[in-house]
C-alpha cells in the first residue's frame, strides 16, 4: 500500500475512480508550506492549465485535498494517467491528517510544460469544488477555488468527419492498432502527432476513450455505463466536451474511420 495525496481533480472520487483508482480510504490533508497552482499545460491546448503544487516562501500558505491510501497495484496507472516523467514528477511529501502526519506521493509539474498564462477550464474546476465539497474540505480553501478564474469555453460546430470510404473498426480490431485511438464513434491515429503527444499514446492506443472522456466530464455522477453511450444517454455537457475534443483531435492526429459499437 502506499499514500497518494490528491490536490486536483482527484480530490474528487468520482474523477480518481474514473482513471482505474479505487482508493481503500481517503480522508481530508493538508500540505503547508506550499500553494496551488493551475500553470501545468495540458496536453491539448484547449483544455488551459491543470493543477500543480509549488513550494511557497510564506509559510502560512497551504494547500488543501485528500490523502488517499492505495494498493501498489495502482502506483504505475496513476504514474500513467498523471503524466508522470513527461508532464509532471512524482515526490513524496509530509501533510496532515486528523490522525497525525503521512508522507504521501503526489505529482508536480515539470519546468517544459508550466505556463504561468493558463488558467483552468469552468469544468476542470467544478470537478475539483465538487470534490472539496463532498470531502468537507474548509469553508475559506472551497471558496478560494470558486474565485479562480477560468478560460473562456469555446464553442465548436457539430464535427463532421472528413468525406470519403473511411475503414469501420470494431473494438477487437481497433485493439491491434496500438497508434490509434477511437473517441465519439471516429477513429484516429496518432502517430504523427506533434512531439508533446507522442507521451500518451501508451494510454489512448488501441482504446475507445469515449467513457472515460464522458466520467471525467463534471456532470458525471460515475455510473454512466458503455451501453448508456450507445443509446446516447449521457448529458448534453458531456456530448459537447466529447464534440470539442473530436474537433482537437482533428487538429492533432490523421483521421482514420469510424468505429462500431455494436460489433
Amino acid at each position: 500500500m502506499f499514500f497518494y495525496f490528491g490536490y486536483g481533480s482527484n480530490i474528487n472520487l468520482v474523477s480518481l475512480k474514473a482513471k482505474g483508482v479505487v482508493p481503500i480510504a481517503s480522508e481530508k490533508a493538508v500540505l503547508h508550506g506550499w500553494k496551488l497552482r493551475f500553470n501545468v499545460q495540458h496536453w491539448f491546448r484547449h483544455e488551459g492549465g491543470v493543477g500543480n503544487i509549488e513550494p511557497s516562501a510564506n509559510p502560512d500558505d497551504f494547500v488543501e485535498g485528500m490523502v488517499h491510501t492505495c494498493s501498489d497495484e495502482h502506483l504505475p496507472y496513476l504514474d500513467e494517467v498523471e503524466s508522470y516523467g513527461l508532464g509532471y514528477d512524482r515526490i513524496a511529501v509530509k501533510v496532515k491528517t486528523v490522525n497525525g502526519f503521512v508522507t504521501a506521493q503526489t505529482y508536480v509539474g515539470l519546468p517544459g510544460f508550466i505556463d504561468e498564462y493558463c488558467m483552468p477550464t469552468r469544468r476542470y474546476l467544478n470537478i475539483i469544488i465538487k470534490g472539496a465539497e463532498s470531502a468537507g474540505l474548509s469553508m475559506p480553501y472551497i471558496e478560494k477555488l470558486r474565485n479562480v478564474a477560468v478560460i473562456e469555453e469555446k464553442n465548436y460546430a457539430a464535427f463532421q468527419p472528413p468525406s470519403g470510404d473511411w475503414p469501420y473498426f470494431t473494438k477487437a480490431t481497433l485493439a491491434a492498432q496500438p497508434f490509434y485511438t477511437s473517441l465519439g464513434g471516429y477513429v484516429f491515429d496518432m502517430r504523427n502527432a506533434r512531439i508533446e503527444l507522442q507521451g500518451i499514446i501508451p494510454l489512448l492506443g488501441g482504446k475507445d476513450m469515449t467513457l472515460f472522456f464522458v466520467k471525467r466530464h463534471d456532470t458525471s455522477n460515475g455510473s454512466e455505463t458503455e451501453e448508456g453511450i450507445r443509446v446516447g444517454n449521457i448529458s448534453a455537457g458531456a456530448k459537447n466536451y466529447i464534440n470539442g475534443y473530436l474537433h482537437e483531435y482533428a487538429k492533432e492526429y490523421a483521421y482514420a474511420g469510424v468505429i462500431d459499437y455494436n460489433a
